[in-house]
């Protein structure tokens, strides 16, 4: 109960946990050098409960987690599995509400193996993978490098060892040793090559595996002794297999004598004791074989058996932290699901005022637009009709003036007939009249004709606006007669009229009107009158 003590000095303090990934290494396997270094050189369970409440007072909860671990390893060493357990459990509560993903997978890991000492296979996978799973994320985002998979898959290489499965035990080992790298914190070389030398014995390869147990016991011996309870008593399965049973007894003895030594894998000597039976029975000394085969029932009723004192806690545990993440997960996962259906409405309400919006924005719009079409369309007619009025009144007016000059111009006609008709009676007859006064009214009728000539260019160019330009950069080297003869076509005057006002004759109107088609250079086919209406 002392690990609930410190969970709730933990909350007492209200440390924040931290939340650095790397600060010290965590990925040592469960069964490590590091533990058993340690043990070996005096940092006992004591110690290692002391470290965890002066990092908890320190608020350091990092390194108390991974001390809380450690002092997992120690408790499951000496096969005090209920503690193991609850220790597990009070790392996992110290970081469950950190940010401190890494912690939590080297954690699961520890928990995964956990679950395998008692073969709960189910639960000892799914810590396992979950491990995993969180190892991966964090090699995706770059935090951790991908040789730190070696240490997970290792996990579960030797975690089906524990299972007796060794085809699933050398398909992770070969995992392992695919992303083993050079990293400060790998797993010793010879812990792998142990899981290799059990993958090679099952696969009968007893001389491989003899060797290669061979080549790793020096290091074990210098490094990591109390391990060697489980080099000497797997390289006692390959003398059983081959048949030598003195070699046999003699590698079990000494994997009994380093677990005493160091009081270390105690949990594995039940196994070890019954091997121990089998092979005096064997030898038919039957007396050795009853005797070890009670020390075995004995430490299997100690450590596993369900009645005993010191694993009823264990066996009685019903995950009472675990059941209660998973309550507060569902009703953390309930709060999301109601939040996500209201976000859905407030999206689909937004959605359908948005929607809304826009169609009334584009239903005026569309109603602006035809407005201004329709205005448009409106002003525009307006604007033909205008010009149209304004062509047809200047038309109109236009035809007034001509009209007008028309009119105008014949009584000019008129009036030169009359002079002329006065000039000639005024030279048939000889009467009272002087002659100095018939040559001066002659004169005048000549000067007058040539100043109705003038006012009635003057009248003709104010009604038809650009007529003699028009007609002069058309046709340049037209004369002054052919000029007058054009005027006179444009006021639609006939042959008759045009000689009257021009003093001349009929046949030479027609004469002036050839000469002029030549200068403009008309065909017999173009029409005159149509050419100089057009100007």
């Amino acid at each position: 109960m002392h690990h609930y003590f410190l969970i709730g000095f933990l909350i007492f303090l209200g440390i924040k946990l931290h939340s650095q990934d790397s600060s010290i290494p965590l990925n040592i396997p469960i069964t490590n050098t590091d533990t058993l270094t340690a043990q070996h050189n005096g940092y006992n369970i004591d110690s290692l409960k002391l470290a965890v409440s002066k990092n908890l007072i320190k608020g350091d909860t990092l390194k108390s987690a991974w001390t809380l671990l450690r002092l997992m390893d120690a408790y499951s060493h000496k096969a005090q599995y209920a503690k193991a357990y609850e220790t597990v459990w009070s790392a996992l509560t110290l970081v469950d509400n950190s940010e401190n993903m890494l912690m939590k997978s080297h954690i699961y890991r520890r928990l995964g193996a956990m679950y395998s000492y008692n073969k709960r296979k189910k639960e000892a996978l799914k810590y396992l993978q979950l491990s995993l799973d969180i190892m991966k994320q964090l090699i995706e985002k770059g935090r951790m490098p991908k040789a730190s998979l070696a240490h997970n898959y290792y996990t579960f290489s030797y975690t089906y060892r524990g299972l007796d499965d060794p085809e699933l035990a050398k398909k992770y080992l070969d995992s392992a040793l695919i992303y083993y790298g050079d990293v400060p914190d790998k797993i010793a070389l010879p812990f792998i090559k142990f899981e290799e030398a059990y993958v090679l014995r099952e696969e009968k390869k007893y001389d491989e595996a003899m060797q290669t147990l061979q080549e790793i016991e020096p290091w074990f011996q210098q490094n990591s002794p109390s391990y060697l309870v489980l080099v000497y008593a797997y390289w006692a399965v390959i003398h059983q297999k081959q048949g030598n049973i003195d070699k046999t007894i003699e590698y079990y003895k000494k994997a009994i004598s380093i677990s005493d030594k160091y009081q270390s894998h105690i949990d594995f000597t039940p196994f070890i004791y019954e091997k121990m039976a089998e092979n005096y029975n064997l030898k038919e000394d039957y007396e050795e074989a009853f005797r070890y085969l009670n020390k075995a029932r004995t430490l299997n009723a100690k450590f596993f058996d369900g009645r005993s004192q010191d694993n009823v806690s264990l066996m009685e545990i019903k995950n009472e932290y675990r059941l209660e993440k998973q309550r507060q997960q569902e009703v953390i996962r309930q709060q999301h699901l109601e939040k996500l259906e209201q976000q859905d409405k407030i999206l689909l309400l937004q959605r359908i005022i948005l929607g809304t919006s826009l169609i009334f924005v584009i239903i005026i719009g569309f109603v602006y637009v035809k407005h201004i079409r329709s205005k448009h369309r409106v002003e525009k007619r307006l604007m033909q009709k205008n010009k149209a009025l304004e062509m047809e009144q200047a038309h109109q007016l236009l035809e007034t003036k001509n009209k007008e000059l028309a009119a105008s111009t014949l009584q000019l006609v008129e009036k030169d007939e009359f002079l002329k008709k006065l000039k000639t009676e005024l030279r048939g007859e000889n009467g009272n009249i002087k002659v100095s006064e018939i040559n001066r009214v002659l004169k005048s009728i000549s000067v007058g004709s040539a100043n109705n000539w003038e006012e009635f260019k003057l009248r003709f160019t104010d009604v038809n606006k650009h007529f003699y330009e028009k007609l002069n950069t058309t046709y340049p080297n037209l004369s002054q007669t052919d000029q007058k003869i054009c005027a006179l076509i444009k006021l639609n005057l006939s042959s008759k009229d045009m000689a009257r006002l021009l003093g001349i004759s009929t046949k030479s109107v027609h004469t002036t009107r050839h000469r002029l088609r030549k200068k403009m250079g008309l065909q017999r086919s173009d029409n005159l009158e149509e050419l100089i209406a057009s100007l």
